[in-house]
Parts: C-alpha cells; sequence; structure tokens
C-alpha cells in the first residue's frame, strides 16, 4: 500500500478504537480524524467537506424536526395505542403479546423514527409488564430490534438508508427508491420477527429492571380526565382499559351525569363524556395525558393559555395573601386572571376527590400549571404564589394540531413515495409547514435536530473520501476479494456484510455505512460485478446491529431500563444476525443481480 494508505488505516482504526471506547463524542472524533487527513494532505477541502454539501444531513435533520411534530401532536401516542389497543394487558403469554406488539411497531419504524418510536412505547410496555406480572426484558430487546428491523423497509426508516442513498448519488449512481431496499428489508423483517417471537422467550432471561420508584415525586397530585368522543376506551370496564392497575396512578372516582361512583369496581363500563379522578405522583399524572382516548378536562384550554406551541408546565405554591385561597378555581376565574390552566392539585396529607374547578384551593397547595413560555416572569414578584417553578418533563400533547401534523406527514410519505418530490426537498418542505402552520415553534424546530448525528453523518463522508482517495478501499476492496471472491459472488457479498456487521457493532451505524461503503464498491469493481447491490448489503449489515448495547440508539435505550446485561443481547442477536446474513446473500442477488 501506498504511505497515504497506511496513514489513513491507522487513523480509521484509532477512529474506532476511540468510538467504541466512548471516551470522546462521535462528531468530535470523526471531524477530528477528517481535519487530521486534511492537513496531511490524504484529502482536499472539498472531500474533507463533502458531506455538508450532501443532501443526507440536511435530510436527516428535516426527519428530526417531522418526528418532534408527530410526538408533541400526540400523533404517536393514537398509532401506538390503537395497534396495541386499549386491551393490550389481556396479552399475558409471552409470545401473544409480542406478535400484538413486534409487527405494528416493526411497520411503524419504515416510517417514523425508530429512537422516537421506542421512547413512547418502551414505558408503555413496562408498566404493562409490572401490570401483569412479567419482567420487561423479555418485550424491550425484542421492541428494539423490531424497530431496526422495521427501518429496512423503506429510505426513510433509518438515518443510514438515508446516508447509503446520499452515497450512491454522491458516486454518480441513482438514489435509492423509496421502497427500494424493502425489496430485502421485508423478508429479512418479517423472518426476524418470527424468529424474535419463537427463541425470545426461551432465550432472554427475566432481569429485574432497575426501579424508578426512588427518582419518582412521592407527593400525590389529583387530575381530572375526561373520557374523550370516539375513545377506544368507550365500552369498556375500567380493568379492560388498563386503568385499575396503573402504576403510580389511582382512579379515585368516576363522575357520570352529575352522579360520583366511588369506589370504582373493576367491572365499571367507561362511557363518553365520563371525568375521571386520578391521584399520582407528577411523573405517572403526566403520562395520563398521553393515554389515547384521555383527555384533561382543561385540554381544550391548552392552546388559549399558551401562545402558539411554547407551552411549559410549572409548579406554583398558593400563598395566604392569594384571591385563590380559600376559593375556587371556578369562582377566581384561574384561566382568564392568570393566563393558566390547572393540570392538578397536590395537598400535603391529604388525598383530594371531586372536580378540580370545585374544589377549594388552600394556603400551600401545589398547583400543576400549563402555561405560556412567559408565565414565571409574568407573576414571579406577585403575592399570589409563594413558589414558581418550571417544572421539566413533556407536556401535554397539542392535540389541536394533530390533524395538520398528520397531514403534512401523510404528504410527506406520499410525495417521497410516489416521486413527485426527492426526499430533501418534500422533508424541508414538511419541516417548514409544520412551523408555519404553528405544530413548532422556530425554537423547538431546531431543538427536535440532534446536532450530534447531523455532524456526524456529514463529517463521515469526508472520512469515507480519505479512505477511497488514498487507495484504502482499493487494498480492502482487493483483501475481500482474495478471501471470499473462491466463494463466488454471493460468498464476496457475504465478505461485505460480515465486515459491515462487525464494524456497526464498535462504531455508530452510519460511520460503519460511510466506512464500508468505499470498500464494498471497490471490492465488486474489481471483480467485474455491480456495486449497487453491495451498497444496499451495507445499508443492512450496518443497521443490523443486535450484538452489543452500544451498536445501535435503540439498543441503549433500552439497555438500562430493561435491566439487561451486556451479553444478554448477543444471546437473541446471534441467531438474529445470522439469519440476517444468510437472507441478505440470498435475496440480494434475487432483487439485484450481481453481474452488470
Amino acid at each position: 500500500m501506498r504511505g497515504e494508505a497506511w496513514l489513513t488505516l491507522a487513523v480509521v482504526l484509532a477512529t474506532i478504537a476511540i468510538l467504541g471506547s466512548e471516551r470522546l463524542s462521535a462528531p468530535f472524533t470523526v471531524l477530528g480524524a477528517v481535519t487530521f487527513l486534511l492537513v496531511a494532505g490524504v484529502v482536499d477541502a472539498d472531500q474533507a467537506l463533502s458531506g455538508f454539501s450532501n443532501p443526507a444531513p440536511i435530510t436527516v435533520a428535516a426527519l428530526y424536526v417531522l418526528a418532534a411534530g408527530a410526538d408533541a401532536t400526540g400523533a404517536l401516542e393514537r398509532i401506538t395505542g390503537r395497534l396495541l389497543g386499549p386491551d393490550e394487558h389481556r396479552a399475558a403469554d409471552d409470545r401473544r403479546g409480542l406478535a400484538r406488539i413486534l409487527f405494528p411497531v416493526a411497520a411503524a419504524s419504515g416510517f417514523l423514527t425508530n429512537t422516537t418510536l421506542v421512547a413512547v412505547i418502551a414505558p408503555r410496555i413496562v408498566t404493562w409488564t409490572r401490570q401483569t406480572g412479567q419482567s420487561p426484558s423479555r418485550y424491550l430487546m425484542p421492541l428494539s430490534f423490531a424497530v431496526i428491523l422495521g427501518g429496512t423497509l423503506t429510505l426513510v426508516g433509518t438515518s443510514t438508508n438515508i446516508v447509503v442513498s446520499g452515497l450512491l448519488e454522491e458516486s454518480g449512481a441513482q438514489p435509492l427508491d423509496f421502497f427500494e431496499i424493502g425489496r430485502v428489508g421485508l423478508p429479512v423483517a418479517f423472518a426476524g420477527l418470527i424468529l424474535l417471537i419463537a427463541l425470545a422467550p426461551r432465550l432472554l432471561p427475566s432481569r429485574r429492571a432497575p426501579s424508578d420508584d426512588l427518582l419518582a415525586d412521592v407527593r400525590e397530585f389529583t387530575v381530572e380526565m375526561t373520557v374523550a368522543p370516539g375513545s377506544p376506551l368507550t365500552g369498556l370496564s375500567v380493568s379492560e382499559a388498563g386503568l385499575r392497575s396503573l402504576e403510580g396512578v389511582f382512579l379515585v372516582e368516576v363522575e357520570r351525569e352529575g352522579r360520583r361512583i366511588s369506589p370504582v369496581a373493576p367491572h365499571e363500563l367507561l362511557t363518553e363524556g365520563d371525568r375521571l379522578i386520578f391521584a399520582g405522583n407528577v411523573r405517572r399524572i403526566l403520562d395520563l395525558q398521553r393515554v389515547p382516548g384521555l383527555i384533561s378536562v382543561e385540554d381544550r384550554h391548552f392552546s388559549i393559555v399558551s401562545s402558539g406551541p411554547r407551552r411549559r408546565l410549572y409548579e406554583v405554591v398558593v400563598a395566604e395573601a392569594a384571591p385563590l385561597a380559600d376559593s375556587t378555581l371556578k369562582a377566581t376565574g384561574f384561566r382568564a386572571k392568570y393566563g393558566a390552566a390547572v393540570l392538578a392539585i397536590h395537598r400535603a396529607g391529604q388525598r383530594l376527590a371531586g372536580k378540580l374547578g370545585e374544589l377549594q384551593v388552600r394556603q400551600g397547595d401545589v398547583l400543576l400549571l400549563v402555561a405560556d413560555a412567559d408565565f414565571r416572569e409574568r407573576w414571579l414578584n406577585s403575592s399570589d404564589f409563594l413558589v414558581i417553578a418550571p417544572l421539566g418533563g413533556e407536556v401535554p400533547p397539542r392535540r389541536e394540531k394533530a390533524t395538520p401534523a398528520g397531514l403534512v406527514l401523510l404528504g410527506f410519505v406520499v410525495a417521497v413515495a410516489s416521486g413527485v418530490l426527492d426526499i430533501l426537498p418534500a422533508g424541508l418542505l414538511a419541516a417548514f409547514a409544520l412551523v408555519a402552520l404553528g405544530v413548532l415553534s422556530p425554537v423547538e424546530a431546531r431543538r427536535a435536530v440532534d446536532l450530534n448525528v447531523v455532524v456526524l453523518i456529514a463529517a463521515s463522508f469526508g472520512l469515507g473520501a480519505a479512505v477511497a482517495a488514498s487507495g484504502l478501499a482499493g487494498e480492502l476492496g482487493s483483501a475481500l476479494t482474495g478471501t471470499f471472491g473462491g466463494l463466488g459472488d454471493r460468498g464476496l457479498l457475504a465478505g461485505v456484510i460480515i465486515a459491515t456487521l462487525l464494524l456497526t457493532e464498535l462504531i455508530t451505524n452510519n460511520a460503519a455505512a460511510v466506512l464500508m461503503f468505499p470498500i464494498a464498491v471497490a471490492a465488486a469493481t474489481e471483480s467485474g460485478l455491480d456495486p449497487r447491490p453491495f451498497a444496499i448489503a451495507v445499508a443492512l449489515a450496518a443497521s443490523a446491529s443486535f450484538l452489543t448495547p452500544i451498536g445501535y440508539q435503540t439498543n441503549t435505550m433500552v439497555y438500562g431500563i430493561g435491566g439487561y446485561r451486556f451479553w444478554d443481547f448477543a444471546r437473541l442477536g446471534l441467531p438474529l444476525t445470522v439469519l440476517v446474513l444468510l437472507l441478505a446473500v440470498l435475496v440480494i442477488p434475487l432483487a439485484w443481480p450481481l453481474q452488470r
């Protein structure tokens, strides 16, 4: 090899080692490697910065904004609620429960970001398993693997697909079509889900997840919810709706047409318009806001008390001199006076019952409010409240914006899938539409973008360019050809997949795809084969991280929640990885002929 190739190899190996150790941030590490190679003259400025002019990073940024819009409006809760169903707690059998969860989640992952899906569904699974006396470790790892498999169904299923599409376009080839990768992704995902359902109950141990009870707010708040019109909970009993055994929340009473039902029997049927009084800690009270079919009695006022999407949660302590003390929220006209809606009330040493608006508020009561971002500045120096504390956590969904957000997302998918717009202009147009329609503020749209991921993708292109320009890609491609070429065209394809699978467990999936792309193309070109199926193989294998909890973001997310040990992932991930390898070698040549 030339000196530049040896230098690039040393830099790549050092980069992999640092990324694997997680001692430095991934963007800083990759950007530093590219900078070193630029200074050393291995790449020029255009090559080093090629990723920042490639559509892939900006497309990923736009998709982050779309995911934030869906999350902020509760659209994901609607989808997952309908997929899992209000009676999800009935499926106590491991395989039935897995089938009920994994298939719809994998399908949704083809169109929604997988990290967002796991963030929304994982807490529900934890609650459900505690209700049914099961271990969440039986379900959370399969959940992560299912969204990874589902990400191979479409171009937008994972950022890795977009990265490879950008690399193809940069090399002069056609970018990936919206459903193109699904030719191999669909059979791999279907077979992978069947394997997960069959083996997970046998291979996954029951781990005790670290409890968040110690971190939960022990203060008990009272909140009033309503069974919404058209709610999927209508006609179900309290027990069937899963409202009887909610963790950290107790259903105190039901009010129906002026009649109060307390205590609430498990067999009590819910009807549209029922007002449900719950008591529980802050975290679980906020979780109730995202239960499909339940809305806060103050829901219709959320858009009034907060201008646009800039909603915030606050805790306030009622002062003795406040007009509110010894009165009711309704009598004092709380919403009009303070520009805020009361979500829940806490009173030390006492469980409250009845409508929030009719409860007599006392000095020292803690009110959980939804208001705009300027609420604290307006009332900080007033004598009405002793304390005004912004509260971290998710605000109630902006359900009034769910329809425009859903239409924007649908329009984006249809435009890209039909070929009317390329993914970059469609993504940017959809992101701007969410801001223009008031679903997200410009600040929220900016914060939704994970700049670390965007910079990492852009910087990785420079590292990939160095691998190609230095001649290292050709040398490694020749090594792959020499090692696996004797096994035929499919053997060479298998070699590319194996190398990518190993690399993606050590570094991020996007970095693995960028590093392996030029090597795979070089190996294919040297053997006189079409590079496109090898690029598809890189995209598929770079996302197929099932052996460790650090190879993919969703694996890391469920690692702590499920109480897993490091090598638990290999127990289930190894047979799944072997399955992906075998099916990819079988299906890819059928969908994309290897010969030119």
